[in-house]
């Protein structure tokens, strides 16, 4: 009987900490595009699913969409929220990115090639936890500026 207690009382603590630890970041799980709410620019890829794991003590952010001409695309990710770039695979557009925590809700990222700032913006999760903004803004291969808004739901 008491090591019956003491499993419950484990199980229930486990599930306590884990609950405690994906309420503490709001980016973690599973983000649909809503594109009626998007304005992706003309020319432009999109980002269908974005997946933001914890991995250790850094991020793994997973991407599935489509490339300005329809083509799948597959990226990852894995670095920490500190402003620093870390590298990223599969990216058609960028080679490194880097995230910067604002708040707890808020993160800047920048994308760049060989060095190069194609992009930057700025993600930031609703206060209920449903759904995410991702603002960008940069320069196209042809010099031309865009901005953009992609909005997600939690999938």
């Amino acid at each position: 009987m008491l090591k019956t207690r003491i499993a419950v009382i484990a199980v229930v603590l486990s599930f306590a900490i884990t609950v405690a630890s994906l309420a503490a970041n709001p980016h973690i799980g599973t983000w649909k595009l809503n594109e009626p709410k998007s304005k992706i620019p003309a020319g432009m890829g999109k980002n269908n699913t974005v997946t933001y794991a914890e991995q250790k003590d850094k991020m793994k952010i997973t991407v599935d969409g489509v490339d300005k001409n329809g083509k799948p695309t597959h990226s990852v990710w894995v670095g920490k929220f500190d402003g620093k770039a870390y590298p990223v695979k599969g990216n058609p557009i960028s080679n490194a990115v880097a995230y910067r925590t604002v708040n707890d809700r808020t993160n800047d990222i920048t994308a760049l090639k060989d060095g190069k700032v194609m992009w930057s913006g700025r993600i930031t999760v609703a206060p209920n936890g449903k759904s995410r903004t991702v603002t960008i803004n940069g320069t196209d291969a042809n010099g031309k500026k865009f901005t953009g808004k992609a909005v997600y739901d939690k999938g």
